[in-house]
């Protein structure tokens, strides 16, 4: 079950990742409208392609697949935390679930 969560997570994080990287005028206004200026989205792309990378990798090594686990978790907490933050409900599910996702490939890791 944790391989088929893990290989589920990593598809929302590399989509995510990508679209940061688009700098599209749409993808930067909704980011900028919880804080996160332009300059910062390849950062924070390069973060999710290595939760992503280390979720896929952990499958071969659990240590690496726990610690991408924690990592996906606490950046997720804080994307939710800013939509909160800034009143950003509209676009507050998508960060959520992936977050509850990632919290059950995290739980599973830990408890298998």
């Amino acid at each position: 079950m944790v391989t088929v969560l893990s290989v589920v997570l990593v598809a929302p994080l590399v989509f995510a990742a990508i679209r940061k990287l688009s700098h599209r005028e749409d993808v930067v206004r909704s980011y900028a409208m919880v804080g996160v200026p332009e300059d910062k989205l390849n950062s924070l792309a390069m973060i999710l392609m290595a939760g992503a990378a280390g979720l896929f990798a952990g499958l071969f090594w659990e240590p690496i697949g726990v610690a991408a686990a924690v990592g996906v978790v606490c950046y997720f907490v804080l994307a939710v935390a800013a939509h909160l933050r800034f009143h950003d409900e509209q676009h507050l599910l998508t960060p959520l679930v992936i977050l509850l996702l990632a919290a059950a490939v995290l739980l599973l890791r830990v408890v298998t």
